[in-house]
């Protein structure tokens, strides 16, 4: 990962190989944040720049900056200017500076935290299976006015949420056949437990046992077992508690109920949910939040062989306290998502957590309703548009969603408790969402975060998120448990 440090060197004397500055977007072209960088910044418009946000130009310091080159990046017009476009010039920056040893950057000095982070997840490559050809930027210093406890400690949570994302970014992009259920397992423990948390994983005959049986039914098509994963962080004195829950599907390839073969490939993301639920605990910890976590991942390989379950199946889920779980029928096995959820959520319920939040890339409805970019959250009214706002602030993108009760009659089946799917295309999102619904105690405060666009970028990369896997929503499940943190006691 690419290395941050403070300094509180003049920029202009700042031996690097580039300085970055950024430029509003003026009436009549950019219009530098500093005017000390005034030069810097006409030059950057005489060969077209505007200060659009996300407009990158290299002009050279020409002795007027130590730097021997001057990166002026556009932060669009001053009025629009927030957190986000910050973010954005950051990874923009990160991106374009690949194979640069040295940059130093003035974006700190406007939001120290939004910059550190732009600038890391920007940085991010890949490169388990391929060699880049440029290497990420190796050391970003960013300017700061002191470099006292309270700027180091702001510097620090933000270099820690940055790990949090990366880490669930790796996860995401690794090919499934090096990251199949048990090898997940392996990863999110060998992680945790660096991390000095508590860690117990759920085998198949242990799963059994359990009567775990969404988790066991998605698995079964596959050679390669299921497992669930609980990972706890108890900090000493929390009052409250909350438990993440993610979708963990390794590989979906619809099982019987088989998808298309174009696009199939992106399904090795059908585990981002798991991934960033992983992340977020041992984030959490490393922040040292003062509330408990624990974390929830439920994972199978949904695969189709002789021995997958089947449409037309009834399957019985987990059932908490010893009491039979509710039935299910199921009539399409790519609707596999919250078969596994569904065990997960009773189990990580029967703790009596003070709020549940489960994330997951649950149905193509979402990116029909809501784009690639912007999470569909759903579930108790409350806490569903409080984490959609922290979203929002976070530059995660969430959107508050109803639960129609007139949906909710379509998922009642004839022989089981459940089915689970409607044939209706109308409000498919919402139906999951229902559907899930069974599977939360009454009273407990709960959301739903359906990240399936967002949680994978199969485009090209742009401002702080490169292609593949981005990591969403680990900031906002931080940013929501640092909100019961400031409520605790």
């Amino acid at each position: 990962m690419t290395a941050l440090s403070l300094t509180t060197t003049d920029p202009l004397e700042a031996k690097s190989d580039v300085l970055v500055v950024g430029a509003y977007a003026g009436t009549d072209g950019p219009v530098a944040v500093d005017q000390i960088f005034a030069e810097a910044v006409s030059a950057a418009a005489l060969t077209g720049a505007s200060g659009k946000a996300g407009e990158l130009t290299l002009v050279p310091g020409d002795g007027t900056v130590a730097a021997a080159v001057v990166a002026v990046v556009g932060l669009g017009p001053v009025e629009k200017f927030d957190a986000e476009v910050l973010r954005k010039a950051a990874g923009t920056t990160s991106r374009a500076l690949a194979g640069r040893s040295s940059v130093t950057s003035t974006l700190g000095l406007l939001d120290l935290s939004s910059a550190a982070q732009g600038h890391l997840l920007g940085a991010y490559v890949f490169d388990r299976y391929k060699t880049p050809a440029k290497a990420p930027v190796a050391t970003i210093a960013l300017t700061v006015e002191r470099n006292d406890k309270a700027t180091k400690a702001t510097l620090r949570s933000a270099v820690v949420t940055a790990e949090g994302v990366l880490l669930a970014r790796d996860l995401i992009n690794t090919a499934p056949n090096d990251l199949y259920p048990a090898a997940f397992a392996e990863r999110a423990t060998a992680a945790a437990e660096t991390a000095g948390l508590s860690v117990e994983v759920l085998d198949e005959k242990q799963l059994a046992e359990g009567g775990y049986g969404g988790i066991l039914a998605v698995g079964a098509g596959s050679t390669r077992p299921p497992r669930l994963v609980r990972i706890t962080y108890s900090p000493a004195g929390a009052t409250k508690s909350v438990a993440l829950v993610g979708k963990g599907i390794t590989f979906d390839s619809g099982g019987l109920s088989i998808k298309p073969a174009q696009g199939m490939e992106n399904m090795t993301s059908d585990m981002s949910g798991a991934a960033c639920v992983v992340a977020t605990v041992i984030a959490a910890a490393a922040l040292e939040l003062p509330v408990a976590v624990t974390a929830w991942a439920a994972l199978a390989e949904n695969l189709p062989s002789g021995s997958s379950y089947r449409p037309g199946d009834v399957i019985r889920h987990y059932g908490a306290n010893g009491e039979p779980g509710k039935t299910v029928h199921i009539l399409n096995t790519d609707a596999e998502g919250r078969i596994v959820l569904a065990d997960a959520i009773v189990r990580a319920a029967q703790e009596k957590p003070d709020f549940l939040l489960e994330t997951s890339t649950l149905t193509g409805a979402q990116v029909v309703a809501l784009g690639n970019r912007t999470m569909a959250v759903m579930g108790s009214e409350a806490l569903r548009d409080r984490v959609a706002e922290l979203a929002r602030e976070v530059g995660e993108g969430g959107w508050a969603m109803p639960l129609p009760e007139e949906l909710r009659d379509s998922i009642d089946s004839s022989i089981a408790d459940l089915q689970n799917i409607n044939w209706d295309r109308v409000g498919g999102m919402l139906v999951a969402g229902h559907f899930l619904s069974c599977f939360v105690p009454e009273g407990l405060p709960w959301a739903h975060l359906d990240v399936a666009g967002p949680a994978f970028n199969t485009g090209k990369p742009y401002g702080y998120q490169g292609s593949g896997g981005t990591g969403v929503p680990v900031r906002t499940l931080l940013a929501v448990i640092a909100d019961v943190a400031g409520t605790a006691g």
